[in-house]
């Protein structure tokens, strides 16, 4: 018998020439030739193949000669791995100072235009300012592929450019920035997913651009407050929310500072306290380890109790929580509180004074030094800048009565005034003195809170004030009781429970001087000084009696 094949399938090469068939079962010559063809035939196919693979690679290579110069970050790379030490520029600072410059940047990829397969248009926005970066594709920089990266990106990803600035000859209207950057390198750090909840570009559309829109019945899409606030963290991306917030900083560095320099020292107070501080029952209760407590509603009797300490001015900025059931564009459930008390020498127009300095000091500051940040806002919600005078008026709580009388308006006059009647007031105090910041004072006692002094002159008012812009209160302020006999029966009075607050009456047993002081709501301030129309647009994450996330 011939012996069998030394493989089942014989290599290109390897199958012997004279090998015959027999009756046994071997392959013929002529089988053994077809087999044979087969395999060189399958071999030149797989070294085609490889040859093609690798032209294919070297032409990718030359195609894309700058495949390095885009793409994603690696994680790894994003871990805090290394320090480059290289110069980042923010996009506020790029001017026609820089041009030919290259730096490097970081934001958001905003807007993304293709315009053919080698060029596109990419508005990168840092902040409050935007670049628009230009991708072309030229001899030593750029490629098709790099285009298609960058218009691949889902808006609002993260990215990383490098470029070279330079000068346009037309005005740019889609960027704040008046220049380009030309694209040398692109990379993304973080995608944003596909479809965002709510469009940027919606979001921060003008009531102009609506009301032009329903003059000619365009339809535009308006993200409601609700729907804004469920996506704050993208909302907050607008200009004009980047400016809100930019401004209610500014409002709180100023409070700060001007206080500073009156002698006033920063102090902060508990916000977990065994009884109310202002009386009532709008507090929200809770178990202090088996202890019946709440939240502050004000930091009130703790800075009352700092000038007894001896501290003769002091101030505080901190989260105040009322528990009021107020469905109304002014009120929230916690707010910060701007908050300062001081010794009286003779007369609680002394705090009247400060306050008076302290709020014209503040606007100048906003008008002359938020001009970027005011035209945001106004670009978005157009606004007429507040008016106020160099020395600001003041009415008693009887002229402001009288004026509303007088316009055909009835108010109780030992009563507290309504919105209405608060608006109503505004609009005739501008009217007859040309301003919309004033004070109010001498209140009625029996709507202030059960440590105001009473009037000298007549029981029935109070040595206290309030404070408007454009027709609303921002401000509550008074002279505090001083003397713990009179503070116990005006406790009792207003139904306070004296054991919570016995600490509090004991510091004016040990010698306490007159003293008074005001409190003031820090987003009440920007809303009404930048005229929005809800508080909840200068609330980072608003809490109101419906909203307790995000």
């Amino acid at each position: 018998m011939a012996s069998a094949p030394s493989t089942d399938n014989p290599q290109p090469g390897n199958t012997p020439a004279n090998e015959e068939g027999s009756e046994s079962g071997g392959i013929s010559k002529k089988q053994a030739k077809k087999e044979a063809m087969k395999a060189e035939k399958l071999r030149k196919k797989q070294e085609a193949a490889a040859a093609t693979n690798t032209a294919s690679q070297i032409e990718s290579l030359e195609l894309d000669p700058r495949a390095d110069d885009f793409g994603d970050i690696p994680m790894d790379e994003l871990q805090s791995k290394a320090v480059s030490g290289r110069e980042w520029t923010t996009i506020g600072s790029l001017n026609s100072e820089l041009a030919d410059r290259t730096v490097l940047l970081r934001g958001n990829a905003q807007t993304i235009r293709p315009v053919s397969k080698k060029m596109a248009f990419l508005v990168v926005r840092q902040s409050m300012s935007t670049v628009q970066c230009v991708l072309t594709v030229g001899k030593d920089y750029g490629s098709p592929q790099m285009v298609k990266f960058a218009t691949g990106l889902s808006r609002e990803s993260i990215v990383d450019i490098e470029g070279i600035v330079s000068i346009p000859k037309d005005p740019i209207k889609g960027a704040t920035q008046q220049v380009e950057i030309q694209v040398r390198k692109l990379y993304c750090v973080n995608r944003a997913v596909p479809n965002l909840p709510i469009n940027l570009e919606d979001a921060a559309r003008s009531e102009r651009e609506f009301e032009k829109a329903e003059a000619t019945g365009e339809q535009l899409v308006r993200v409601g407050q609700d729907t804004r606030l469920n996506y704050r963290v993208l909302d907050l991306r607008t200009p004009a929310n980047q400016a809100t917030f930019r401004i209610q900083c500014y409002v709180e560095d100023m409070f700060r500072l001007f206080l500073r320099r009156e002698n006033f020292v920063g102090i902060h107070t508990p916000k977990l306290i065994a009884g109310s501080s202002e009386g009532g029952s709008a507090v929200f209760k809770l178990d202090y380890k088996g202890q019946p407590a709440c939240l502050a509603q004000s930091p009130q009797l703790y800075k009352q109790m700092a000038i007894c300490g001896g501290f003769e001015r002091v101030f505080e900025v901190g989260s105040v929580f009322r528990a009021e059931d107020s469905y109304t564009h002014r009120h929230l459930c916690e707010f910060v509180g701007l908050d300062a008390e001081m010794e009286i020498k003779e007369h609680y127009d002394e705090v009247m004074d400060l306050v008076d300095r302290l709020f014209v000091t503040m606007f100048d500051y906003l008008n002359e030094n938020c001009k970027k940040e005011l035209e945001a806002i106004d670009r978005q919600y157009p606004f007429e800048p507040l008016k106020y005078l160099r020395k600001t008026l003041r009415l008693t709580f009887k002229e402001g009565v009288e004026m509303l009388k007088e316009a055909g308006l009835e108010v109780d006059p030992l009563g507290d005034l309504n919105t209405e009647s608060e608006r109503k007031l505004g609009r005739l105090v501008f009217d007859k003195y040309g301003t919309e910041f004033y004070i109010l004072h001498r209140y009625p006692l029996a709507v202030r809170p059960f440590y105001t002094m009473p009037c000298p002159d007549d029981p029935a008012y109070s040595n206290s004030f309030d404070v408007f812009i454009r027709g609303e209160e921002i401000i509550s302020g008074a002279q505090r009781i001083h003397i713990p006999e009179l503070l116990t029966s005006r406790a009792e009075a207003c139904g306070i429970d004296l054991k919570t607050i016995s600490t509090y009456i004991d510091s004016f047993r040990y010698g306490a001087p007159p003293h008074g002081g005001f409190g003031v709501g820090l987003e009440r301030v920007v809303m009404l000084f930048c005229a929005l129309n809800n508080i909840r647009k200068t609330s980072l994450f608003p809490r109101d009696p419906q909203r307790l996330v995000p």
